[in-house]
């Protein structure tokens, strides 16, 4: 038997929507007061679905404890009050949460315990963005 867990994580970081290729003129026009050039700040919730057989002695998808400790080390204590222009992932790439998105999915990725399903970030409570791979 198969089943899904979600599990919810939260972190506040900050970011600039900027496009080095565009013009200051352009970066105002596209991404507007998400452009300001110090930057704005959120409340994340990420939300990470995994699936697998339930275990029969467990009864559970995967250790719960396993998941919580490798989101503290390769999700939180990585992105928790920071500025997410100066992370390496997204030294190329605008921060969106599209694309923060995309990162943690990479991320989870790596997780070997349960099979990673998708990724559901809310930015704000009229914002969320999911990622399935």
């Amino acid at each position: 038997m198969i089943a899904h867990l979600n599990r919810r994580y939260h972190f506040s970081a900050s970011h600039r929507l900027h496009a080095e290729a565009y013009s200051d003129e352009k970066n105002r026009a596209v991404f507007g007061k998400c452009n300001n050039p110090h930057g704005h700040g959120h409340n994340y919730v990420v939300q990470i679905t995994v699936s697998g057989p339930v275990d029969p002695v467990t009864g559970m998808v995967c250790d719960l404890g396993e998941l919580d400790g490798f989101a503290k080390a390769h999700l939180l204590d990585v992105f928790d009050h920071q500025n997410l222009n100066m992370l390496p992932a997204f030294r190329t790439l605008v921060p969106s949460t599209e694309n923060l998105s995309i990162e943690v999915h990479r991320i989870f990725e790596s997780f070997s315990h349960a099979r990673l399903e998708g990724v559901r970030i809310e930015e704000t409570a009229n914002n969320s963005f999911e990622y399935a791979g």
